[in-house]
């Protein structure tokens, strides 16, 4: 059982940025991904990251805009977000499975942390 604690999110303008941080319970080998809910829609792929950092992936509409790293000596992930929009806002979730864009393929989820963009 792997247990995810989400930091890091709030209120920001837009073309400002955030820092999340997502820490596991223990070490893990698998993927780490995350992924967003706005208000009335469904879960999303943003990025994920394989267990040593070599596979990125991330979703169009975050790219180059987003980026996901990992630091497995404090068992954390971390998504920098920058250049952000109103349509950013969400809440953010952490998980832990495949290295997939699918939420199906994860396993083990955080609480999710809120991501406010004003414009």
């Amino acid at each position: 059982q792997v247990q995810l604690v989400e930091s890091g999110g709030g209120l920001v303008q837009t073309g400002g940025s955030l820092r999340l941080s997502c820490a596991a319970s223990t070490r893990t080998f698998n993927a780490m991904g995350w992924f967003r809910q706005a208000p009335g829609k469904e879960r999303e792929f943003v990025a994920t990251i394989n267990w040593n950092g070599g596979s990125k992936y991330y979703a169009d509409s975050v790219k180059d805009r987003f980026t996901i790293s990992r630091d497995n000596a404090k068992n954390t992930v971390y998504l920098q977000m920058n250049s952000l929009k109103p349509e950013d806002t969400a809440v953010y979730y952490c998980a832990v499975g495949g290295l997939s864009t699918t939420s199906y393929d994860y396993h083990y989820w955080g609480q999710g942390t809120q991501v406010t963009v004003s414009s």
